[in-house]
């Protein structure tokens, strides 16, 4: 004869009557010829009907409307779901029910109080009356796969509660099932969840998830080959799905993995009752009962060594609590004498950590409990503590704990390495740590206001979702602009090969900051940026941008504004990454720039600037390398300003110097401020900042500058500054005819030597020379060192323009997430 198939419904999956027709679909949907199923209380009615017992106990007027609601909705119920005369039944059996509470509870009002046995007795009505409905509808939907028989679990199942909750009395049990299940039956067992009945004969429940526990009891006292737990999730879910949206079903589950990750707080079945099924080897099928189509989760005895992780889960408002003494030390039975203490009071501990030195043992509890663990604890030790043989013991609140299951963990090299290193990456301090030799699960506490992140970073590290980095951009200007575009192309193909997922959380200009909780529509970034608010809050829009449920954050600064790159530091400090073409960091004073570099070591931040010198050229990673490799740098020179690059390039004389100034402006060749390129000052920065990757201690003051801008034009306006100008083009235009006349040509070129000195202005050069033959916005570089000494080493490309600078940008925001552990 067929194997028996229990299936649990939970209150959310018999809500209402829609519910129940969807799930009477399913039942007949399954081919099996042999089926328990197992309900629970309609959802919230387990909670009313204890609230009925509170208000009994207030002796609350309004008792009696309460209980008329109840009969209501299940009235409402019926109605819809049943013809008349099974109606009828129904609604006869539910007023005597009704009648019976009431009365019990006016017991309860008399005395003001209950007594654990009323308590059971009317929290276990759900399942009577949901039960009752379901088994009518499928009579009257005409099940076609056999008869339809209600249980009453409590003729059933015997129980005998203990220190570890309800103990089953099996034998008993199962033959108080063959006196009401005849062997051969063939059809569906319409089961009450969650009640039972004690050795005296009382009704009594299974406790929490005891609709759960009551399916896996009948699975195992009908021997059923499978057991389909529904609710309303597509399964177990590798993380919380609130705080990992990109959280994944599992296909399977070993039972171990399964009460690991339930301890732990996954929405998994409870430990306690798996155990049944466990036992005898039954599956376990967790599905969606509004998604029946859904493969789900199958929990089964076997284990899958891939992947290594399974599911993150994290438990919060946990407390920390360490005992330290050099009086613990070698002195056997002090563990004993601390959880003796915690479990005499019935404190439950979560997780235990100790050191080898065994001078501290830490442990955590819930917080709600906290203050009593440490009454418990300080008397417990109270002799030491006076004597000084333990010196503290302290309670840290607010904790969370992580912990990262999987039995493929088992003898598999570098998990715990990978947790820490996504854990350090993520800014996330670990304060105690747990492992069994099993190694299926790795637990660490950590501060429950960093959990989001955690479980973030930790998820993604195994990419079991995408590794995702809230960015902030500040000055959305020519080169922000084309930044954002650039981001958008590729947005979705990084997200789908590379799991890869950058979500820009805000947009910060001169007057104006744009601040989402999701993500700004990069297809639309422009009109979401102009309904933002202002002023600008730059510590505010730094604090939504380095959000608690994020793991990692990056603020790119577009700007040029000295003002930005003041704050460097302070974000360096807090955790955040920094991409910036901005130089105004790198070239201010040396003690900010020897901050920055502090602050970056100090928090592990990321902090990468190479489009502030060559734009999208590899100068500054250039130089590095050679450094690293241990080349010597003599001397780096170049023209290092496509701005000035272009206008030296097209300026042939037959235009004026002023005119070629105004063309390049427009075509965002120039800072906002053209003075900036032409004053030398902007090259005087970019020397400064490779000064400083050559390991110079040098200022800005220190570069012995030609600047272009006329005195008298230094302090106007720029507007003012570009009409004006042209007032000044005789002398400049005479400049280039006294070189063309000695067959040379002009350009800027900026020089900085191993000895420190830094040079920057117009030089005159033959027409053969490098310099003279490049593009029209070519930055070039030379570097010469002790490996390229007679043949220098040199860098050329496209070294201005809002395209070329963001894709730099872009390219350091893509090597800022392949640190964080993105696979690119």
């Amino acid at each position: 004869m067929e194997a028996w198939k229990v299936h649990k419904f939970g209150g959310s999956s018999v809500a209402d009557a829609a519910c129940m027709q969807r799930v009477a679909r399913i039942i007949e949907g399954d081919p099996a010829t042999r089926k328990a199923v197992v309900l629970s209380a309609c959802r919230g009615v387990t909670d009313a009907l204890l609230s009925l017992i509170s208000l009994a106990e207030r002796q609350d007027p309004t008792l009696e409307d309460r209980i008329q609601e109840l009969r209501q909705r299940h009235v409402g119920i019926a109605r819809e779901l049943l013809t008349d005369d099974l109606y009828d039944e129904f609604v006869l059996q539910l007023d005597q029910d009704c009648h019976d509470i009431t009365g019990i509870l006016q017991t309860v009002r008399l005395v003001r109080s209950a007594s654990t046995t009323l308590r059971d007795l009317i929290s276990g009505y759900g399942e009577l009356w949901s039960t009752r409905i379901f088994e009518r509808l499928l009579r009257r939907r005409g099940l076609s796969s056999g008869r339809v028989q209600w249980v009453d679990a409590r003729k059933v199942l015997l129980v005998e509660w203990g220190p570890l909750g309800p103990g089953i009395r099996w034998d008993q049990s199962r033959e108080n099932l063959r006196g009401q299940v005849v062997p051969d039956f063939v059809g569906t067992l319409v089961v009450t969840g969650f009640i039972a009945t004690d050795t005296q004969g009382l009704q009594t429940t299974l406790g929490r998830n005891g609709s759960d526990f009551s399916a896996s009891i009948f699975g195992s006292l009908l021997d059923a080959r499978e057991i389909v737990i529904w609710t309303d999730v597509d399964g177990v879910l590798s993380a919380d799905p609130r705080l990992v949206p990109e959280a994944q079903v599992i296909d399977a589950l070993s039972y171990n993995e399964a009460m690991e990750l339930a301890y732990f707080g996954a929405k998994v079945i409870h430990p306690q009752t798996m155990a049944p099924a466990v036992h005898k080897r039954i599956p376990i099928w967790i599905k969606n009962t509004f998604a029946p189509e859904k493969a789900g989760t199958v929990i089964h005895d076997k284990t899958a060594p891939s992947p290594l992780v399974k599911g993150i889960t994290t438990v919060e408002k946990i407390a920390l609590l360490n005992l330290e003494g050099a009086g613990m030390i070698g002195v056997p039975g002090t563990a004993h004498r601390l959880f003796g203490a915690l479990r005499e009071e019935g404190i439950s501990v979560i997780l235990i950590s100790q050191g080898s030195s065994e001078h501290s043992i830490c442990f955590a509890v819930p917080e709600v409990e906290a203050e009593r663990a440490e009454r418990v604890v300080r008397r417990a030790f109270d002799p030491e503590l006076r004597e000084g043989q333990i010196q503290s013991i302290e309670v840290n609140r607010g904790c969370s704990i992580l912990a990262v299951v999987g039995d493929g963990m088992a003898g598999a090299h570098g998990v715990s390495a990978q947790v820490f290193s996504a854990l350090g990456k993520a800014s996330v301090n670990v304060r105690a740590i747990a492992q069994g030799a099993s190694e299926r699960n790795i637990s660490v506490v950590i501060d429950g206001r960093s959990s989001a992140r955690a479980l973030r970073a930790v998820h993604s590290s195994f990419y079991l979702s995408a590794h995702t980095v809230s960015i902030g951009l500040v000055g959305p200007g020519l080169v922000g602009s084309a930044l954002l575009d650039q981001v958008a192309s590729q947005v979705e193909r990084l997200r789908r090969d590379f799991k890869l997922d950058l979500r820009v959380r805000g947009i910060a200009g001169s007057k104006t900051m744009r601040l989402v909780q999701g993500e700004v529509d990069l297809e639309r970034w422009r009109e979401e940026y102009a309904a933002g608010e202002g002023p600008v809050d730059l510590e505010r829009f730094a604090d939504h941008v380095h959000a608690d449920q994020i793991p990692h954050a990056v603020i790119v600064d577009c700007s040029a504004d000295a003002e930005v790159a003041t704050r460097y530091a302070h974000w360096l400090s807090e955790g955040i990454h920094i991409v910036t073409p901005n130089k105004k960091a790198n070239s201010a004073s040396y003690d900010y720039y020897e901050r920055l570099r502090d602050a970056r070591r100090a928090a592990g931040s990321h902090y990468l600037y190479e489009a502030t010198v060559g734009a999208g050229l590899p100068v500054i990673q250039t130089l590095r390398d050679l450094r690293e490799t241990g080349d010597e740098i003599r001397r780096i020179e170049g023209m290092f300003s496509g701005t000035l690059a272009y206008l030296f390039n097209t300026w042939d004389g037959s235009q004026s110097f002023s005119s070629v100034v105004r063309h390049a402006k427009s075509l965002g060749y120039t800072e906002p401020d053209p003075r900036d390129d032409l004053s030398g000052m902007d090259v005087a920065r970019k020397l400064i900042i490779l000064g400083r990757e050559m390991g110079l201690r040098r200022e800005l003051a220190d570069v012995e500058g030609e600047s272009l801008v006329p005195a008298a034009l230094q302090k106007c306006g720029i507007e003012d500054f570009l009409e004006r100008l042209s007032e000044f083009d005789a002398p400049m235009l005479a400049r280039l005819q006294d070189a063309r006349a000695r067959g040379q040509v002009l350009r800027y070129v900026g020089s900085v030597g191993a000895d420190g000195k830094a040079k920057v202005g117009v030089v005159e050069l033959p027409a053969s020379h490098p310099f003279a033959n490049i593009a029209l916005t070519d930055n070039i570089v030379r570097f010469q060192t002790a490996r390229y000494d007679k043949n220098p080493l040199i860098v050329q490309g496209p070294g201005a323009g809002p395209a070329v600078t963001a894709a730099g940008v872009f390219a350091d925001l893509l090597r800022v997430c392949a640190y964080l552990g993105a696979k690119l």
